[in-house]
Order: structure tokens, then sequence, then C-alpha cells
């Protein structure tokens, strides 16, 4: 997908970082974009002595971001660290900086599961959503000592869930005022809907990973005899310290999490109780806030980008209306 957020490099710049991350007698022999993402360039390298990773690279600086995209590559540096630490599958971590802008980590052999569901029988992808679930129930276990996004400037960190989410839909409910951007309702009237719910945040009294971005295009799977494993979970540069049950609202992504067979399962052991359906509601909208104000920065094709805007628009205004 273009976006203007995508840095291209040139092949001597590829080279320059792969020497930083890997070491200087690394030597690349091929080079190709993956053009599946929409906010960091991505290439596919195969290096000399037959290794193959993925060269991810962060936007120009420069660049007029939202308030939440800062500092973003140093976010997925720490999810590749501390998820390893507790059994969550992921491609090899082998270098990253968040201050060059660049991660390189090992190549997955598998496809996306938003791919290979489509050729799933029912209970091999019931099957697969209960392993997803379990795994972001190991994910949960990495805790912080505050709640917030874990960027370097301290930016919506803070000692209760409330403040920091707080802080966090303020940031995005400001971007989209500033970027003009169309909404169900005015910011001011968007605000209070949410704050009147706020008192759902404090029964979160933990702290933890949260990777926010767990659509079906984030999982990788490979099969496995009659069934699938799951190879990695990729992308978390969006992740947060906070609720888990937000976690829900990209694994169920345009859906309730109950119509994924196996996925509550896995995840929770039970259904959700109707505290954290309220809470997951303020989630969506978060998301959704996000995704109708994104095409602002990245310079999307009106034509191409405008049935996803009015789809999440409209969803957008399902979920305020329920609250």
């Amino acid at each position: 997908m273009r976006s203007l957020t995508k840095r291209w490099l040139s092949r001597a710049e590829i080279e320059d970082l792969l020497r930083h991350g890997i070491g200087p007698d690394a030597a690349l022999r091929d080079q190709v974009e993956l053009t599946d993402g929409a906010f960091n360039a991505v290439y596919a390298l195969t290096l000399a002595d037959g290794r193959e990773l993925v060269l991810k690279v962060a936007p120009d600086p420069a660049l007029k971001l939202m308030r939440y995209e800062v500092d973003l590559m140093h976010i997925e540096i720490e999810y590749y660290r501390r998820a390893a630490t507790v059994g969550v599958p992921l491609p090899g971590f082998r270098a990253g900086d968040p201050d060059r802008g660049y991660l390189l980590v090992d190549r997955l052999r598998g496809q996306p599961l938003e791919t290979a569901k489509r050729t799933m029988t029912p209970a091999q992808l019931a099957e697969v959503r209960r392993a997803l679930g379990a795994t972001c129930a190991r994910l949960r276990t990495l805790t912080s000592p505050w709640f917030g996004y874990p960027r370097r400037d301290g930016h919506t960190r803070a000692a209760s869930w409330r403040e920091s989410f707080l802080t966090i839909l303020e940031d995005v409910l400001t971007d989209a005022r500033e970027f003009g951007r169309e909404l169900p309702a005015p910011v001011a009237t968007v605000r209070r809907t949410l704050h009147r719910h706020a008192d759902l945040l404090d029964e979160v009294r933990t702290a933890s990973f949260v990777h926010f971005d767990l659509w079906d295009g984030n999982v990788f799977v490979l099969p496995d005899g009659d069934g699938y494993f799951i190879e990695g979970l990729i992308d978390g540069e969006r992740g947060f310290y906070g609720d888990p049950i937000a976690e829900l609202a990209s694994l169920a992504l345009f859906t309730e999490p109950e119509e994924l067979t196996g996925l509550l399962p896995g995840f929770l052991g039970r259904p959700l109780t109707e505290r954290e359906r309220g809470r997951l509601r303020l989630y969506r909208v978060y998301l959704y806030l996000i995704m109708v104000t994104e095409g602002a920065t990245r310079g999307f094709d009106p034509a191409e980008h405008e049935p996803v805007r009015r789809h999440t628009l409209n969803l957008l205004e399902k979920e305020l209306s329920h609250l």
C-alpha cells in the first residue's frame, strides 16, 4: 500500500543498516520491498550467506504523525525482547536501533492467517483461534509498574489506567480535530460520551502488555499435520501497558469475540462479563478513531481508502450509540 510514511531506502542505505545491525561482514545479495503494510517501509533481504531477514524502517522523523505514533520503533523492539521471554512465537530478533529507526528480524516461512484461513476447515480455524487466545494470555503476563505507551518520553504514562487511557483518548481526539477528520459527532460530544464511562477503567489494576494490532494479517501460521500452528506474531509497535481486554479490539476486528470460535476459551477460559464488554466498547472506539484519522498522515489514495474509512466510521457511530 502506498503511504507517505514509508521511507524509501537506496541499496546503499539498506547495506549500511545491515552492517550496523549484523556486523561489518554482512553482505546483501537481494532486496524486495514488501508492500502490504501502511506505516513503515519493510524490505525482505537475502544475505550472501543465505540468511533471509526482514528490515523494518521507521518514517522520516520530520513527518507529521499522530500523537500516539511517537517512538514506535522503540516500542516494537521492547515487544520482541519481552514477548520472547514468555514463549510468544516470534520471528527471531536480530538487531534494532530506535534512534536510527530500524529493526531486523528473521523472515517467517508461513503466511498470514488472513490468507490461510480461506482454505482452513472450521475445526482448524477454531483451533488456531484457541491457540492465539492462549498466546495472548501469555503476553498479558508481561507487566509494568505503570500504565500507558512504553515510549521514552513518558507521555501517557500514569499510575492508573483511567488516567493513562483518558490521555490516550484525548490525543486521538485532538488529532482528529486538527486533521479535520469526519466523526459521527463533534469532538466535545464524543469526549463527554467516553468520559461518562471512565469508571469502568478503574477495575484495571495491573498494567499488562497489549499488542493492540493482532488482526489476522499480523498472525503467521504454518501447516502442522492435520492442522496449523502459529509461527509468529508480528508488528508489536502499537503495544501499550493496560487492560488485556483491549486485545480483543483487534483480535476480533469488526466482529464480536464470541463469533470467532475458540478465541475466548483460549484467551479467558470464560465469557466476557458485562463490565468487560463495556470496556471493550471504549477500546473499539479508540481503535476506530485511529483508523478514521490516520489517512490524513498517510496520504492514502482516496478512492482506495474510502470504503474502509466509511465502514469504520459507521462502526464508530454504532459503538458510540451503545455507550
